[in-house]
């Protein structure tokens, strides 16, 4: 299984984006998947997750309310919608696989990683 994360870009301040991420190959949609973000000299920290189910739905903190996280599994995609962007959510954004059916907030819970993709925000 590959996961492939697009979407990225510059925005300025407010503005939306929002990341895909297609898992191509024997893909499952029996685990949990989720986002993660590392900015320039910090480490990768979790932004949203998903059950296997798409019931149960986790955020930071810092993205509640202005992110969303789902899925469509007909066309095995998970997607971030990102609304109200700040310049704080500047990063390379990075999808991943979940061990488990649910989705935890910890990296070493992910099994399977995307390529990253960047997104900027401008003040």
């Amino acid at each position: 299984v590959q996961l492939q994360a697009s979407g990225g870009g510059l925005v300025q301040a407010g503005g939306s984006l929002r990341l895909p991420c297609v898992a191509s190959g024997r893909t499952s949609s029996n685990n949990g998947m989720g986002w993660f973000r590392q900015a320039p000299g910090k480490e990768r920290e979790f932004v949203a997750g998903i059950s296997w189910n798409g019931r149960y739905r986790s955020y930071a903190d810092s993205v509640k309310g202005r992110f969303t996280i789902s899925r469509e599994y007909a066309a095995n995609t998970m997607y971030l919608q990102m609304n109200d962007l700040e310049p704080e959510d500047t990063a390379v954004y990075y999808c991943a696989t979940a061990r488990q059916a649910v989705a935890g907030t910890g990296a070493d819970q992910y099994m399977r990683w995307g390529q990253g993709t960047q997104v900027t925000v401008s003040s």
